[in-house]
């Protein structure tokens, strides 16, 4: 029924399901108190309160888009997004030598990685849903664009560091809570957050270059621009180190459109297992994480 519906919407145009997305922020930001909450919290941490208004709508747009994203025609999502600084990426893709795209949770981010996977043989680490009904849903829309998926567990790990190892492209989403044993404390927004240590791994182990990208959402349902980005961050040091160095640079493409961020996200948690940041020492990614 939800496959059914998700293929009816991706025919709707995109200004109408921005439209309805408009409202369906409004009405979840009423409705539900843990949401209302979370958001506000995180945009006050953050300094972009005075954002909140233009952040529920986008919170809402980013909804409704998703079938058009997910089960869209690749020709018809091609024509809808615009590239910014694509050179950057292409350099990277034409030296062979692996790249790794970082995509926060910021503006249409489920469109970054198929976007980048109609140009260029393109691997991302997915993690399945909680709820067996949006499975099939996620997997064979992600799938669709002939984006490559890796799970969140040791084979799909070692699949994202033979892909570089080949000269192909990964992508994660760098600003997403890990597992227990995945991640280390290190700050995001002057706030502790569990932060994923894969992809300075992956960086040191094979030497391949970071791009940041993000896909920001156009007034008016215009379609999206995407943005490629050096990562100039210093990834010298510890595991905390390197990601604090990540946390930075996400918090600075953040800020280049604070109001697409998925500012409800449960980014502070801490995993089952892990203990919380005042009692954390530096914490080692175990052997069963490590990609070899």
């Amino acid at each position: 029924m939800l496959l059914r519906l998700f293929r009816i919407l991706s025919f709707v145009p995109l200004p109408f399901l921005h439209a309805i997305g408009v409202f369906l922020g409004y009405v979840v930001y009423a409705l539900s108190p843990t949401y209302r909450r979370r958001m506000r919290a995180n945009m006050a941490l953050a300094g972009y309160e005075q954002h909140l208004g233009i952040a529920l709508r986008e919170a809402g747009k980013n909804v409704l888009e998703l079938p058009l994203v997910w089960l869209g025609k690749p020709e018809r999502l091609a024509a809808k997004v615009r590239l910014e600084n694509w050179e950057i990426a292409q350099q990277a893709i034409d030296a062979q030598k692996g790249v790794i795209f970082l995509t926060p949770h910021l503006g249409c981010f489920e469109l970054s990685g198929k976007s980048i996977a109609l140009r260029t043989k393109t691997t991302v680490l997915y993690r399945p849903p909680r709820k067996d009904a949006l499975k099939p849903l996620l997997e064979d829309a992600r799938a669709s664009s002939g984006m490559l998926l890796a799970p969140a567990n040791l084979s799909g790990v070692r699949a994202l560091a033979k892909a570089l190892k080949r000269g192909e492209a990964i992508g994660l989403l760098p600003d997403q809570v890990p597992q227990q044993g995945e991640g280390v404390w290190a700050n995001f927004f002057g706030q502790p957050a569990y932060t994923m240590t894969l992809s300075a791994k992956l960086h040191a182990m094979t030497g391949a270059p970071i791009i940041l990208t993000y896909a920001e959402r156009l007034p008016f349902g215009r379609g999206f621009v995407q943005r490629f980005v050096k990562f100039e961050e210093d990834m010298s040091g510890d595991a905390n180190a390197q990601a604090a160095a990540i946390n930075r640079a996400m918090e600075k493409l953040i800020a280049q459109v604070p109001a697409q961020y998925f500012w409800s996200y449960n980014r502070y948690k801490t995993p089952d297992g892990v203990s919380g940041p005042d009692q954390a020492s530096a914490t080692e990614t175990p052997a069963s994480q490590e990609p070899t």
